[in-house]
């Protein structure tokens, strides 16, 4: 893989506003989802513990970027109007009672999602954030029947698990949204169990102690079966 992409988290008013001019092309240019750009990384982002941006380089020039956000906005959510779609699973009572992150506002300009270096190297900065501060389990929402739309790559191959629909969200888009959730662990170790490159790529440089501590969870709560 070429190693000319770099990734580090957001930390300078400089990464912010590279980061907001990928934000700018993707999210307002090719798709049309937002009219204003600034409440999508507000400048408090850049403090704090509450979230973390990063973004990935090519020749100093941002071409991604991806945000974790640690504080979920759960009174956000409740204007949601989710639908579940396994009416035995509790999402209100899931995310209150296990670590859970919300990974979104993940961009990379068009010319450089073929060769998916830039995204997976976000992956891998995103991973080793959460893992390391202790959340257990991503939730994140797609578009369904969106022209880029991740959903397959985030079922099929990650693992994310559908849990919720929903019609309101916050870009302009007038595709249905579905809601998933990952258990970070149980993917690693499922990536790991098929020699897949996403699990070296992702894992490669850990030390075997953080990989054992990692792949080998702790019991949470109201894990998804």
């Amino acid at each position: 893989m070429q190693v000319d992409y770099t990734v580090h988290k957001a930390q300078t008013a400089q990464d912010r506003t590279q980061i907001l001019s990928v934000l700018a092309t993707v999210y307002q240019e090719e798709k049309g989802w937002i009219p204003d750009l600034e409440p999508l990384f507000p400048l408090a982002d850049l403090h704090g513990n509450q979230c973390a941006w990063f973004i990935v380089q090519l020749a100093d020039q941002a071409v991604g970027a991806v945000r974790v956000l640690y504080e979920l906005p759960l009174a956000l959510y409740r204007t949601y109007k989710l639908e579940p779609i396994d009416p035995q699973f509790d999402l209100a009572n899931f995310v209150v009672s296990n670590p859970v992150a919300e990974i979104g506002r993940f961009a990379v300009l068009a010319e450089h999602r073929n060769k998916f270096v830039a995204a997976a190297l976000l992956m891998k900065a995103a991973v080793a954030d959460t893992l390391d501060r202790g959340y257990t389990h991503y939730i994140t929402d797609v578009f369904e029947n969106e022209p880029t739309s991740p959903l397959q790559f985030h079922t099929r191959v990650l693992g994310f698990e559908p849990v919720a629909t929903h019609q309101i969200g916050e870009f302009k888009c007038s595709n249905r949204r579905i809601t998933l959730v990952l258990d970070l662990q149980k993917s690693l170790r499922r990536l790991s169990s098929k020699g897949s490159w996403i699990f070296r790529f992702i894992c490669g440089d850990w030390s075997s102690d953080r990989l054992h501590r990692y792949l080998n969870p702790v019991p949470a709560m109201n894990r998804i079966a």
